[in-house]
């Protein structure tokens, strides 16, 4: 079997159940991202982040993970608290980019689909949630153009339905790997191919 594990990883909020939730200075934490627990990080910061973010990404690598994905790293269309700007979420998802593949793993984009034009060279494949409910497909096809996977969930309330629905169509006509799920990911998920 050709398996890849991809490892989880915040990298554009803070939370306070890590075990390096300590290493933040306060100077970075922002505004709530709506999650209990949670806040957005002044990105800008790249300095104090970096060693903060590449002892994550070498967790993973030692963990045998072969690729991260890195959550949140679409500040600048938030309320962080800080005045984020597209061209500061550039610097910081490229670099995050270029620490990974460092260190030797492959790196997913998440969120920040409106930059895939500038951050698709530096990307492996994009991960998506809900781009069928909320008509965001279409910005994720530069990925399947260029040869590069899209990994792209459905959330169908609480439970998953066990028949191909219009969502798991659209998914294969894109040429997107997709599931649908139950919103507490607890179910069996049904697989668009």
């Amino acid at each position: 079997l050709n398996i890849h594990a991809i490892c989880y990883i915040d990298a554009g909020t803070w939370e306070n159940w890590r075990s390096d939730a300590g290493s933040f200075p306060a100077s970075v934490l922002g505004a709530t991202n709506g999650w209990p627990g949670e806040k957005w990080l002044d990105i800008r910061r790249v300095s104090v982040l970096a060693p903060i973010m590449t002892a994550r990404f070498e967790m993973c690598k030692n963990k045998g993970f072969d690729a991260v994905e890195p959550d949140n790293i679409d500040g600048y269309t938030n309320s962080t608290g800080f005045p984020l700007k597209a061209s500061d979420q550039i610097t910081y998802n490229e670099w995050i980019a270029t620490t990974v593949h460092g260190l030797g793993m492959s790196v997913a984009l998440k969120n920040d689909g409106d930059q895939i034009a500038t951050l698709l060279r530096f990307f492996d494949f994009d991960i998506n949630e809900q781009c069928v409910q909320y008509s965001e497909c279409a910005m994720l096809k530069p990925f399947v153009n260029a040869g590069k996977a899209v990994f792209e969930t459905e959330y169908n309330g609480n439970q998953v339905s066990t028949t191909t629905t219009s969502a798991c169509r659209q998914l294969t006509t894109l040429n997107f790997n997709g599931i649908e799920t139950d919103l507490n990911l607890d179910e069996t998920a049904l697989q668009c191919r």
